[in-house]
């Protein structure tokens, strides 16, 4: 061994216990994470890991500590977030996929799995991808479209299509604007939308959300369910009658857009849990008023 050179399990410890001094939330898992994705090996693995960190190694993952420090998320310091299946990779321009996300995913699986028909599927404000590539990967047989207003989202989000080797039509819209040619044809619209109020943000987010986090895909505006309105308001003519919406939601919001729904002609079918328990996933049936 390299005189001074730190076993794998010794770095990560050393990481682990900076990161906990200066606050940091799950120290360990961000020193494990970072120097597991840096060698090549699983979390589990690092203990058994028996060569000595090179100079470059500890150099590289001493940068990344630093930037975690800095409460710089381990998913931007990486470049890429996992999501299910997924590898996906991140730009300025996109929100990084959430475990609660996982949730949405799999509800509009179960709305997919129902359907005779084939299926044409619209993800509203993809972002980097992750629903709308997650139901191509996982559902092929379906047609799936998916939309954002930001150039910059859309271009990684077709880089993670082509990666993951699967088939996305994508387009540059706010909300669904010039999507005429979808019109009367989607069985199921889905969209995790912005639906945090700027006004209380700073006070309700980590500074991992608040400061690294795209904000046209985090707030909403001084209204939290603004975006919410725009969808029930504006995606009706792109719907069959029947089709399912699959909606991602704040914290005790599921109620209220549940009645936002339903006063604009939406029939609620209830709200599902996330990963942690908690109301995250709303779902509506189209009833073509």
């Amino acid at each position: 061994m390299r005189p001074g050179a730190a076993s794998a399990r010794d770095a990560a410890r050393a990481a682990a216990s900076r990161l906990e001094q200066a606050g940091v939330p799950e120290p360990a898992a961000s020193a494990e994470i970072l120097l597991g994705e840096l060698l090549g090996v699983g979390r589990a693995d690092l203990a058994a890991y028996a060569p000595p960190l090179t100079q470059e190694q500890a150099a590289l993952y001493e940068l990344w500590v630093s930037r975690r420090l800095k409460r710089e998320p381990v998913q931007r310091i990486l470049g890429y977030a996992y999501f299910r299946n997924l590898i996906l990779e991140l730009n300025e321009q996109t929100l990084i996929p959430r475990p609660d996300t996982e949730s949405v995913v799999g509800v509009a699986l179960e709305r997919i799995d129902r359907r005779e028909d084939p299926c044409l599927v619209l993800d509203v404000g993809t972002g980097s991808g992750a629903i709308a590539i997650s139901i191509a990967q996982e559902r092929p047989e379906c047609e799936v479209h998916a939309t954002d207003v930001s150039e910059g989202a859309l271009e990684a989000a077709r880089r993670n299509a082509v990666s993951n080797r699967t088939t996305v039509r994508f387009h540059r819209a706010d909300v669904v604007s010039g999507l005429e040619a979808l019109r009367g044809r989607v069985n199921l619209l889905v969209s995790n939308p912005p639906y945090v109020d700027e006004r209380s943000a700073a006070s309700r987010l980590a500074p991992e959300v608040r400061e690294w986090d795209p904000p046209v895909a985090l707030y909403s505006g001084p209204d939290e369910f603004a975006f919410f309105r725009r969808i029930f308001a504006e995606t009706p003519p792109l719907l069959k009658p029947g089709a399912d919406v699959v909606l991602e939601v704040g914290d005790g919001q599921a109620g209220r857009v549940l009645d936002l729904g339903r006063l604009a002609g939406f029939v609620p079918r209830g709200v599902r849990p996330d990963l942690a328990g908690t109301p995250r996933v709303v779902l509506l049936e189209w009833g073509g008023r």
